[in-house]
């Protein structure tokens, strides 16, 4: 229950436990699901509770944000445009006791290889 000497007068928490209430509906009591205070819909004439609801943004993204390198890069020649940076992730695709797979992408050209280590 309450710290001695709190008290609410916010009509969506409950006056004697500070416990959120249910959603009232316009015709029935609402009780406390803590206390089991009952609250009659006149209790709160008067009141006016409205609601913000703010949604995260969408950021597109440019194009060259889209094409940046994710992942580490390493020294290694890209086989179609000579550049010597790629960069590389890892899967296991195969078997637990075999190696794993690794995909490189070219930084400049995005050519794709891969390699079964």
């Amino acid at each position: 229950y309450l710290k001695e000497g709190f008290s609410t007068s916010v009509p969506e928490f409950c006056v004697d436990c500070g416990t959120i209430l249910p959603y009232f509906d316009e015709m029935r009591a609402v009780e406390c699901f803590n206390c089991k205070r009952s609250y009659k819909p006149e209790d709160l004439d008067g009141y006016e509770i409205t609601y913000v609801i703010n949604f995260n943004t969408y950021t597109k993204k440019s194009k060259k944000q889209i094409e940046e390198v994710e992942g580490p890069v390493i020294d290694r020649r890209c086989p179609k445009c000579s550049n010597n940076k790629m960069s590389y992730a890892t899967l296991q695709l195969r078997s637990a006791d075999e190696g794993q797979t690794v995909f490189y992408t070219c930084t400049k050209c995005k050519h794709k290889e891969t390699e079964n280590s």
